[in-house]
């Protein structure tokens, strides 16, 4: 039994992974047969995998009892882009008085190292960037169940939140949001934070939705 549940967790940090980088997109179907391969474990361990993900919203019931990746309506988008701001502007104002030095240390280093990745313009590696830089932030708060909350939220929107670093414009923009973050956390400036973190995923909302929309008018564009 260990051995499965074991097998399981792996095959869903996979799928997960593969979620994150855009290798699978919404509306893909998720083959038991195909994945089993992949992974080279049994359908049984990717079955449980794949109710998993389910079960955290990142996938549906398809055609033929399949399950395909789960595709965020609009309003559905919108609405964890709204809601995930307000967990990060909450997070961020509670990070400015408990993050200890060490963490501000950290964050500062993340932030250098994001504008090396702008200036170079290497828009994947950014993406992991500013995913350690949120991270880094949630941390700092020091709440679990926020902390929590925004996990969940994120990886729903995983699929779609770093396509927006595709463009050198928005790389640039970013950086500047997370330097202007930084700066009001090293003063502890709570208020500043709450309403730079706002500001800063309100801008990633604008730009996520453009760039799914576009998207998706490409897809019914390219249909017969």
């Amino acid at each position: 039994m260990r051995g499965g549940d074991t097998s399981a967790a792996r095959v869903h940090r996979e799928l997960i992974a593969l979620v994150t980088s855009g290798e699978l997109q919404p509306g893909e179907a998720l083959s038991e047969v195909a994945l089993a391969e992949r992974f080279s474990v049994s359908r049984t361990p990717v079955r449980e995998a794949i109710q998993r993900l389910a079960q955290s919203g990142l996938a549906r019931r398809g055609p033929r009892r399949t399950y395909v990746l789960h595709e965020m309506r609009t309003e559905a988008l919108d609405d964890a882009l709204e809601a995930l701001g307000e967990i990060e502007a909450l997070a961020a104002g509670l990070a400015a008085h408990r993050m200890s030095e060490l963490q501000r240390c950290g964050l500062e280093e993340l932030v250098e190292q994001g504008g090396v990745l702008v200036r170079g313009g290497d828009g994947h590696a950014y993406a992991a960037n500013n995913l350690a830089f949120h991270e880094a932030l949630l941390d700092g708060a020091h709440n679990a169940t926020l902390h929590e909350m925004a996990t969940l939220v994120r990886l729903r929107l995983s699929p779609y939140r770093d396509q927006q670093f595709v463009r050198p414009d928005r790389l640039a923009s970013s950086q500047a949001e997370h330097e202007a973050l930084l700066s009001a956390l090293l003063v502890r400036d709570a208020a500043l934070a709450t309403r730079r973190m706002r500001r800063h995923l309100a801008a990633t909302a604008l730009n996520v939705r453009r760039m799914v929309e576009a998207s998706r008018a490409c897809q019914a564009g390219s249909s017969p």
